[in-house]
């Protein structure tokens, strides 16, 4: 012990102090880990050397390298193509452009690397209003639409027997609202941006295009106002509001109304919109013209309204003639309001009817028949003709008789052309005919038929003078009786005559079968009274 003492070290290890043993093992161990790790990244870099080797000696044997994954071919570029893509998306207002800002002097450091390139600062790119149909527009407007309008159905008529000629009647009153204006319309609320959407829309008249606005709109979810004259027809206005619409009845005059309507869209956000003739609206029109040209094979002919349905005449046409220039597409107007014969003369639009609705005709003019409607119908539209308000009422009458078709006197427009005989050269051929709409009144319905009975030769009036004596009145019923004939009134008069005292005026409604009847009808009255006297129409 005192040796060990004498040695100046303690005779047990320090037990603070780990042991030489274990020092060595850690050290040990750290040493293997290092190698390890080297040794794997070495392999990793010799197999990535290698595979590089191969693919290397692949490509020079074999070419490319195709890959594993399975999907369509990337399409080639052509740089022709290149430009006419750019302005094509330039026009439909779907090009951006960005400018970056550089602070301080953004020339000094890219002196020497690059030559410096001046920018061209474009303005922000709308889609002009009135921009000139495309087919494209329409065969989009036909896709996006197809939900939530009707694929009409276009039928062999009876009628066709009568005049020679093989009808297809395009029965468009079929839509919701009675319209095709609803194709227009459709097309231009799904076309608005979303904050819009939200805004809402108003829109100033009484016509086809405010029912399909009113319900379309609403169906859509977005804000709907109508505002409409006091003269408005009450029924109209209780239409539109159950299509989910908010009516308002402002000022004694159409254009009172679309003031107002202005200002409100004005001072709240809404969107005013009316019956243009801008492209999305001709477009979703047109789609009536691609339906067409599917339901009929072999058309020779296809004949539209025209004056306040003159988008429809040119969106369609626009269509057709792309599919088949061959086919013959004709416009048919009143012989009272020739708006688009007048315009196709002067070159230009007419404002003459501006604001002007007519009870039987709707609205005539305004920013439905603009520029783009003019170039389009001066371009593509074979024949506008004119035809008689009689001609019209009859083809009315037609409509409801062979085909069950309450039409009004815009759908009844293009079956009216064939009545009246002023195109002879379509006999025998296959004929298109598009009924429009069927939104008249019932009052002026039934007031038009009445009409176009008497012109038909269907209602009859004649007066006669007989004796005031028994019996006169029977016996000329049963000669009335015997030709077989339906008296529908009678009335008899004896003090406001200037015949004898003892005589009387008895004035007849009768309903014959046809024109024939009511010669044979008259004929014998005459041979049996002498003081028949025919009230002609």
């Amino acid at each position: 012990m005192g040796n060990d003492r004498a040695l100046g070290g303690p005779l047990y290890p320090d037990p603070l102090l780990p042991p030489l043993g274990a020092v060595v093992a850690c050290l040990l161990h750290i040493a293997v880990f290092v190698v390890a790790v080297l040794y794997r990244n070495d392999g990793i870099t010799d197999k990535r050397q290698h595979a590089a080797e191969k693919n290397k000696t692949q490509l020079q044997k074999n070419g490319p390298v195709q890959s594993d994954q399975k999907g369509p071919p990337v399409p080639p570029i052509h740089p022709e193509r290149l430009k006419d893509f750019v302005e094509e998306e330039f026009l439909n207002g779907n090009l951006t452009t960005w400018e970056m800002k550089i602070s301080g002097n953004p020339e000094q450091p890219l002196k020497d690397a690059v030559e410096p390139v001046a920018v061209k600062a474009r303005k922000p790119s709308v889609r002009p209003k009135n921009e000139f149909l495309r087919f494209e527009d329409i065969s989009g407007a036909a896709f996006k639409i197809q939900s939530g309008i009707q694929k009409t159905p276009c039928m062999y008529s009876r009628i066709s027997k009568q005049y020679g000629v093989d009808i297809y009647l395009k029965k468009e009153y079929l839509q919701y609202t009675g319209s095709v204006k609803e194709r227009g319309v459709l097309y231009l609320l799904t076309s608005l941006h979303e904050d819009q959407q939200r805004k809402g829309v108003i829109v100033a008249t009484d016509s086809n295009f405010a029912m399909a606005v009113a319900f379309h709109a609403s169906e859509l979810q977005i804000p709907v106002f109508v505002i409409v004259s006091a003269g408005t027809s009450p029924n109209r206005v209780k239409i539109c509001r159950e299509y989910g619409a908010m009516v308002i009845l402002f000022g004694p005059t159409a254009r009172d109304a679309q003031s107002h309507a202005r200002r409100l869209a004005q001072e709240n956000g809404y969107l005013y919109i009316e019956e243009e003739d801008s492209a999305g609206y001709l477009a979703g029109l047109g789609t009536v013209g691609l339906e067409i040209y599917e339901q009929v094979p072999n058309l020779d002919t296809v004949i539209f309204p025209a004056g306040g349905y003159c988008g429809l005449l040119a969106g369609s046409a626009a269509a057709l003639k792309h599919l088949n220039p061959k086919i013959t597409v004709i416009g048919v107007e009143s012989e009272k309001f020739p708006i688009v014969q007048q315009a196709l003369k002067k070159g230009h639009c007419l404002t003459e009817h501006d604001y002007l609705t007519h009870p039987l005709y709707g609205d005539l003019g305004g920013p439905s028949f603009g520029a783009n409607t003019i170039k389009l119908t001066k371009k593509l539209i074979d024949q506008v003709i004119s035809v008689r308000e009689e001609d019209v009422l009859l083809s009315m009458l037609r409509l409801l008789e062979c085909e069950r078709v309450t039409a009004d006197a815009e759908g009844a427009m293009g079956l009216a052309a064939i009545i009246s005989g002023v195109l002879p050269d379509l006999k025998g051929k296959r004929v298109a005919v598009v009924v429009s709409s069927g939104n008249l009144p019932l009052p002026l319905f039934r007031h038009c038929l009445d009409r176009a009975l008497v012109l038909d030769h269907r209602v009859c009036k004649f007066s006669i003078v007989l004796p005031d004596f028994p019996g006169e009145i029977t016996k000329l019923l049963e000669a009335i009786g015997r030709e077989e004939v339906r008296v529908l009134d009678m009335q008899k008069e004896n003090i406001f005559l200037c015949n004898d005292l003892f005589t009387l005026e008895v004035t007849c409604l009768v309903e014959t079968r046809d024109k024939t009847h009511s010669l044979q009808l008259r004929t014998a009255l005459a041979d049996r009274y002498s003081t028949l006297k025919w009230i002609e129409q």
